[in-house]
């Protein structure tokens, strides 16, 4: 797969509505790239340091996504306050195994983390590392300006 606009010169301001940024754009596909071509990932949002949606994959409706952030931005800072007592350093993933599925979250850059739902049926080691490759695509390109664009373009 290409992604189109990856890693060109871009204006550096923030656009209007429907006007996405090349980077919020391929920021956004490679969100659904992650989320269309893993196994058995269900979901995927990104989360802002400050706990705030920033993305979301296109197979999300806007409530649950805001419902995941909250719960993905809670968990992420109950680990951070555990690795912060016990000197553990920061975060590399959170693993929630449930009856029918997963939750896992994982570092992007600048504190912003991503939040990803799994069936039963993902093979856990394949998710991790696909979502180890998105934070190294993806975190690269997270400027504070990018962040803003993307939490306002999700808002609209």
């Amino acid at each position: 797969m290409t992604s189109p606009n990856v890693h060109e010169n871009l204006d550096h301001q923030i656009h209007p509505a429907g006007d996405l940024s090349p980077e919020a754009r391929t920021f956004n596909w490679l969100l659904d790239s992650f989320t269309s071509g893993t196994a058995g990932v269900r979901e995927a949002i990104a989360v802002s340091s400050d706990g705030l949606l920033m993305a979301m994959s296109s197979i999300k409706d806007r409530s649950n996504a805001e419902r995941l952030a909250a719960v993905v931005s809670g968990m992420t800072s109950l680990a951070g306050g555990v690795a912060s007592w016990y000197a553990l350093g920061g975060l590399n993933r959170v693993v929630v195994d449930m009856a029918d599925g997963y939750l896992l979250i994982t570092a992007i850059s600048s504190g912003s983390v991503l939040g990803v739902v799994a069936d039963r049926s993902a093979n856990l080691g394949t998710v991790a590392y696909e979502m180890t490759l998105f934070a190294g695509r993806a975190g690269s390109a997270l400027t504070p300006r990018l962040i803003a664009e993307l939490k306002n373009a999700v808002q609209q």
